[in-house]
């Protein structure tokens, strides 16, 4: 399989249910997670080579996202042992499983990049594998400074070589909307796919549909925009050809994750096809379909089981 490298942060989600506090006491399950860390565990459980950048701290919290990324067998060559402490995320589900959102990331181990840690990412040498045929990035380490800024650059370089994937994945509390908002179109013009959740829609461009997100992003640049829609499904848009997908059918348990599994499956679907590594000029309509199609799947797998827990291959074959 080619290779997708990842760069960004590892969270430990503590997912606190609607009845999670009794007497006084909050009852927290603790997940391994993280935007693009989620991601890169999707990828490598579908077969695709996960070559991740992370900083991933030598505390308790960093050994437990390790052990997971490590059992889904992610490539971790291009990470660096931390000594700060991990990044908490607190996931507060509501009565449907929709997940909200607090953070806890002063001091944490996600934002200390240099350009030469992350420049083996893409740089090699590769472990017995092919250099990548895309980078993927987003949430908090694209927007967190000084992470972003050095992020940034990666993308600017990869981009001679590889497929620039971006999930912005808007984390408000921590980062101003204006400030999103100001930068949406400069990592459009660094991108080739760019996918919004329907809640990242409404806070960048109010009132938006859709289809006026993906001819905005068209003309940044970008070939593939995508906008995943919860249970109306996703739709997305090839340079202007539109694709609508229904959402798989799943029970649904809590949505942490969902669209980073989504995302991964997606990717892992274009590189599995020979789509990614460039400007996408061989992804035809019919292939974006079966792409979202899978990456349907894959989400709502996840979404069928506590915490970000993507699917193996196997799993899909059911």
């Amino acid at each position: 399989m080619p290779t997708i490298a990842v760069v960004g942060e590892v969270v430990a989600d503590a997912v606190l249910p609607p009845d999670g506090i009794v007497d006084g006491a909050a009852h927290l399950t603790v997940h391994p997670g993280g935007g693009p860390a989620n991601t890169a565990v999707t990828l490598s459980r579908l077969g695709t080579t996960a070559r991740f950048a992370g900083r991933l701290s030598g505390g308790a919290l960093g050994a437990l996202c390790r052990a997971k990324l490590e059992e889904s067998k992610v490539d971790l060559s291009a990470s660096e042992t931390a000594i700060e402490p991990a990044t908490l995320a607190i996931a507060r589900l509501d009565p449907t499983g929709a997940a909200s959102y607090e953070f806890y990331v002063d001091g944490t181990a996600d934002w200390a990049w240099t350009d030469e840690s992350l420049a083996p990412l893409i740089d090699g040498p590769f472990p017995s594998y092919s250099p990548p045929v895309a980078i993927h990035t987003g949430t908090l380490a694209l927007a967190l400074q000084p992470s972003g800024m050095l992020i940034e650059r990666l993308l600017d370089r990869a981009r001679d070589k590889m497929t620039v994937s971006i999930d912005p994945n808007l984390r408000t509390l921590l980062v101003p909307v204006n400030s999103y908002r100001r930068w949406i179109d400069r990592w459009a013009r660094l991108s080739d796919i760019v996918r919004l959740s329907e809640d990242d829609l409404e806070q960048l461009w109010p009132g938006w549909t859709p289809e006026q997100a993906a001819t905005h992003l068209h003309t940044c640049g970008v070939p593939l925009a995508v906008v995943s829609l919860g249970a109306a499904g996703a739709f997305a848009s090839l340079r202007g050809e539109q694709v609508k997908v229904p959402i798989a059918p799943t029970v649904l348990v809590d949505t942490v994750g969902a669209g980073d599994s989504f995302h991964g499956g997606m990717l892992h679907y274009l590189a599995e096809n020979g789509y990614l590594g460039g400007r996408l000029d061989t992804l035809t309509a019919d292939g974006l379909f079966q792409a979202l199609t899978f990456a349907s799947r894959v989400s709502a797998i996840t979404c069928s089981r506590p915490g970000a827990n993507p699917p193996w291959a196997n799993e899909l074959l059911v």
